[in-house]
């Protein structure tokens, strides 16, 4: 068991690389015809953490904003970061958008093709939600994680954004020392383009909040509407937190990672999101037991957790900011909200990513107990807990199970909703975004930008939803997925799964999501006609969306690189 949990780690990390408070004027803003949007994104929040989806940390903020909204428990994303990211922004598959591989993890291989669909950075054949927003009347602001691509041409604001305070990688510290998440990688804050270095007080989710604001704040009287993208870093590892936020949660998560995950799908359950007479459920077979650990083992991982529930609950304060904010100026009832997270929990192990495999670089952080979150420390989640973030269902980040893909979202139209308070269990995905922010806009999607014939939006709007019109807006429409060899299909309540061993079998599998959402059994015999139709489905997908020969390729650089590990 603890080799394939070293195995896990290795090959997982490979594919990744005080109170909130903010000081504004007081001057009431103008209000605009056309709608404010605000995108907020949690980095790496798990499905079942939040409250509203069935969390038991702290986040009163969300659970407000989720009676005036509506959740959605079927909502789609990609399996990590970046390619979630060019997806939301974009409206297109993240092959089209340029985010078919993550640039940390870019194989020579690949650079050596020079595919366009591998370049690691957005492409020029797409267009962004600020570009189009930018050209029709629009402020646009970014605060936080980009992880798009870096200098020349490749910042946000190169890609629409007028105003931006952002990390572009993937993610480090979250205090002012720009520790890298391993030697190779680095940390760049920038301002518009141009690098700056953090104050000597900062703290990643306080700063990306009390920046947003102040973009908001400084063209608030112009009666111009504006895009915002609120694009925290937390809950990413290393985990960080201020103190007192750590110390909220002392003791909180002694029960354990299998007693959380127990405790997450009651709480699903009772929220009608997961069927009571569901008692089929897969757990991952490498995550030893809680109460198999060493009690010293088990207080350092408690610990971790306190300090990743403290992140999360401050996030959720500085949320209530930028709302009370909105509120406080006249803006919140003309603003479109809306919350999710880019993917699923990150189980990665820190000693996985590459350049720390030899732990010197990790021998530098103060870990003993009491450390454990505060600056020059790095923990993270670890597999354990991500597999209680992302209860009941299967794996995690990195993976394109629904422990991976599916994600929390909350949307806030303008005005009172019909819906509000309400769950919709439809199935939806992050390219549906764009689309329904255009809509909502009065904006039509160009067909040219910059003189280059854009790619379609593949996203469907979701208006007729927002608006109380329709339950769904995909019907039979399927949707497909790809990354580092991780690929699905999903069809109705049918989904197509390849996970390349030891992951998975290393073909096809298929599941009845509606009967069985942790995906354990495989079903594929009782529907040959159906799941060969569905792989025919997805291979039309992989055609349209410029994937490469991923059989002969991939396939062939999980052999080289991990057969040493043990596979």
């Amino acid at each position: 068991m603890q080799n394939l949990l070293i195995i896990w780690t290795a090959m997982i990390a490979a594919v990744l690389l005080g109170s909130c408070q903010s000081q504004t004027g007081k001057a009431n803003a103008e209000t605009s015809s056309k709608p404010n949007v605000l995108i907020i994104v949690a980095d790496d929040l798990g499905y079942s953490d939040v409250a509203p989806f069935g969390g038991n940390i702290s986040t009163p903020a969300l659970d407000a904003l989720s009676r005036e909204g509506i959740r959605f428990s079927n909502f789609h994303v990609l399996p990590t970061c970046s390619p979630t990211r060019s997806a939301l922004l974009t409206g297109n598959d993240n092959h089209v958008a340029g985010l078919g591989v993550m640039e940390e993890t870019m194989y020579p291989d690949l650079s050596q093709l020079q595919l366009p669909g591998y370049a690691g950075y957005l492409s020029n054949e797409v267009i962004t939600i600020p570009e189009v927003l930018l050209q029709n009347s629009y402020h646009t602001y970014m605060t936080g994680k980009w992880h798009l691509g870096e200098g020349p041409g490749h910042n946000p604001h190169d890609r629409g954004f007028e105003e931006t305070f952002i990390l572009g990688t993937g993610g480090g510290s979250h205090w002012n020392d720009r520790m890298a998440l391993a030697p190779p990688q680095h940390m760049e804050y920038t301002r518009n383009g141009n690098v700056v270095d953090p104050p000597a007080d900062f703290y990643s989710t306080k700063n990306y909040t009390d920046s947003m604001i102040q973009f908001i704040d400084r063209n608030k009287k112009d009666g111009k509407p504006f895009f915002g993208f609120l694009s925290y870093t937390a809950v990413h590892d290393p985990l960080h937190a201020p103190a007192p936020y750590i110390t909220k949660y002392k003791g909180r998560f002694d029960m354990g990672w299998d007693s959380l995950w127990t405790l997450r799908l009651k709480n699903l359950q009772q929220l009608g999101v997961i069927s009571k007479d569901l008692n089929k459920f897969s757990k991952n077979p490498s995550i030893p037991q809680w109460k198999t650990l060493p009690k010293t083992i088990q207080q350092e991982f408690a610990r971790d957790m306190e300090v990743y529930a403290g992140m999360l609950d401050y996030m959720d304060s500085c949320i209530g900011v930028v709302i009370g904010y909105l509120k406080k100026e006249g803006m919140y009832d003309n603003t479109m909200i809306v919350f999710m997270s880019d993917n699923g929990a990150n189980g990665a192990n820190a000693h996985g990513y590459p350049g720390n495999e030899d732990g010197k670089y990790l021998e530098a952080f103060d870990n003993k107990l009491e450390s454990r979150g505060l600056q020059g420390s790095y923990v993270e989640q670890g597999a354990g807990w991500a597999q209680a973030s992302s209860a009941p269902f299967r794996y995690f980040k990195s993976f394109t199970t629904e422990g991976g893909i599916r994600a929390p979202l909350i949307v806030k139209m303008p005005g009172t909703m019909q819906q509000a308070g309400q769950w919709n269990r439809s199935f939806f995905h992050v390219t549906d975004l764009m689309p329904t922010i255009l809509e909502l806009a009065g904006v039509v999607y160009p067909a040219t930008h910059k003189k280059v014939a854009l790619h379609p939006l593949v996203g469907k709007s979701m208006a007729p939803v927002l608006q109380a019109k329709a339950a769904g807006i995909h019907n039979d429409d399927g949707m497909g997925w790809e990354l580092f060899e991780m690929k699905a299909y999903i069809q109705g309540k049918w989904k197509i799964l390849r996970l390349p061993k030891p992951f998975g079998t290393g073909e096809w599998q298929m599941f009845d999501l509606e009967a069985d959402p942790a995906e354990t059994t495989d079903v594929s015999e009782q529907h040959k006609g159906l799941k060969d139709s569905l792989i025919v489905k997805w291979n039309e997908y992989a055609m349209a969306n410029a994937l490469h020969d991923h059989k002969g390729h991939f396939d062939s650089i999980y052999r080289r690189n991990y057969a040493t590990r043990g596979e």
